[in-house]
């Protein structure tokens, strides 16, 4: 274990920068500023805690062998696609209570359903902003309560279509929003 957690740590190759939450199957759980959480493997992180770390992660490495490691290796498939990151990533907002504090004694019901749609507009504020194509919400069945209220809010934005998720993934309790991309922004 290179982290421990409430390390402050960068990611290699991207932008993102997080808070070690914890480990889960062998990867590093990161919270973002924005609140979502992502797992990397330890190579794929940096601790940001001063400048004298980060000069000791590269000290004493030849360039060109960082610069190996860099290389992607060329694929052998004729066809070509150009897929950007954010394409293949689909972000996933588990809106059950429990994923999201980590006690709800003494939470009513409408502070239940308050944070989970707070946090569900939150997150699709962060998706449109970082121009992400798709996001799942997960809801679960119940009573329809969080799914009507999810309903009630993606009908307020104008760039999105929205629709129940794919079954075989995840069930009857999920719903799939769709944002339709601004080419002028």
């Amino acid at each position: 274990m290179k982290f421990n957690k409430g390390d402050e740590v960068a990611v290699l190759d991207d932008s993102f920068t997080g808070r070690v939450k914890g480990y889960k199957n062998g990867r590093v759980v990161i919270e973002t500023s924005e609140g979502f959480e992502l797992d990397f493997s330890d190579n794929e992180l940096v601790k940001i805690n001063s400048q004298a770390e980060m000069k000791s992660v590269f000290s004493g490495r030849d360039i060109t062998n960082v610069l190996k490691e860099k290389e992607v290796p060329k694929r052998t498939s004729q066809v070509k696609e150009k897929r950007s990151k954010k394409e293949g990533f689909v972000l996933e907002v588990d809106l059950h209570i429990e994923k999201l504090v980590p006690n709800k004694k003494g939470m009513s019901n409408y502070d239940i359903l308050t944070l989970q749609t707070e946090t569900a507009k939150r997150q699709l504020d962060f998706a449109i902003k970082n121009r992400m194509p798709k996001v799942v919400f997960i809801h679960g069945v119940g009573e329809g309560v969080l799914k009507a209220e999810l309903d009630f809010l993606l009908g307020r934005y104008d760039n999105i279509n929205f629709q129940d998720a794919d079954y075989q993934k995840y069930g009857l309790g999920a719903t799939e929003v769709y944002i339709k991309q601004n080419p002028n922004r």
